[in-house]
């Protein structure tokens, strides 16, 4: 089992270096290896920039965002006990959503799409959080999809209201990450680092839980309590993601589902670093694509990795209920 996780944990190492590259050199212009060495060391900054302040720092956004995801997605589904859950089932994307439609409705600039975003999610986890907070988690899912679908509708209602004007709002809801600032990377790590500590820290109990909440209980740990922290500090790492990039889908279900599948495993010791991994290699090779398919035009990304992601998760689904 060792010698499988060390195979790899190479080999996800060795994809990062090799998709990174690769997309390092591809682009509005692609760049043979000699011509994109030829630009870090230039003495031209314009050429420079296009790698070290272009390329780069979108690359590494991508994987972290993929890691955000990925990872949330996996302890969503461990504390739902569902391999269908998701980060946004609690309502996140339809609070960033009415958050992006509210920056346009004050006339704001058009970074303030994500800033609203965040502070909507938040603000609307937070509160889901707490209103159910001595409930059920079954009674929390029910209250997160009902305010979602209100949201939601109010969402839809304005954006029916702008009309053509509300290509920015669409265009942000299909997930982009676009051009990205090193201030912006340097900005969604903490938030990254805090959810991956503190869901490893847990790593044991979330494995307890596994087995019920009243196994649980007798062991000591308060499952209720346990699983709707776990639920807050993950939707607001998603939170974070959304705010940044809009909404990308299905990266929490497929990548957490896949990994189970191909290490036949369960123990969050394993899940929790693998998910992580594959989570932003998997976002970094879609971001690849997204750039360089009709380059020089860009496809969201969160079209990408929803005509991906829905048939691998299909078939993942089939497969897992022995249908295939």
């Amino acid at each position: 089992m060792l010698s499988k996780n060390i195979f790899w944990s190479i080999g996800i190492f060795m994809a990062y270096l090799g998709i990174g590259f690769i997309s390092l050199c591809m682009g509005d212009e692609n760049l043979s290896p000699i011509k994109l060495f030829s630009y870090l060391f230039s003495e031209d900054d314009i050429l420079r920039q296009i790698i070290i302040d272009g390329r780069l720092p979108r690359i590494i956004m991508a994987i972290l965002i993929g890691m955000l995801l990925a990872s949330s997605g996996a302890i969503t589904q461990n504390v739902f006990s569902n391999p269908i859950a998701d980060p946004y089932i609690i309502g996140i994307a339809s609070a960033a959503t009415f958050g992006a439609v509210l920056a346009y409705l004050l006339k704001l600039p058009d970074y303030f799409y994500g800033i609203l975003g965040f502070f909507c999610s938040a603000f609307f986890t937070l509160a889901i959080f707490k209103i159910s907070s001595k409930s059920s988690i079954a009674t929390l899912l029910i209250i997160g999809i009902a305010t979602s679908s209100f949201l939601g509708a109010f969402t839809s209602f304005f954006t029916y209201l702008i009309g053509e004007d509300s290509f920015k709002i669409v265009a942000w809801l299909m997930g982009n990450i676009g051009s990205v600032s090193w201030f912006e990377v340097i900005i969604l790590i903490p938030p990254l680092v805090f959810s991956l500590t503190y869901f490893y820290i847990h790593k044991n109990k979330l494995n307890i839980i596994l087995s019920g909440d009243d196994e649980a209980r007798n062991l000591g740990v308060n499952a209720d309590k346990l699983k709707i922290n776990l639920l807050i500090v993950s939707s607001l790492a998603v939170s974070f993601a959304v705010s940044f990039t809009g909404l990308i889908a299905f990266v929490g279900l497929i990548i957490p589902h896949t990994v189970r599948l191909l290490f036949k495993n369960y123990n969050n010791i394993l899940i929790i670093p693998f998910c992580t991994a594959f989570g932003g290699l998997f976002l970094l090779i879609c971001d690849t694509l997204a750039r360089t398919i009709i380059a020089p035009v860009q496809i969201p990304i969160g079209i990408l990795t929803a005509f991906i992601g829905s048939p691998i998760f299909l078939y993942l689904a089939l497969k897992v209920r022995r249908f295939l």
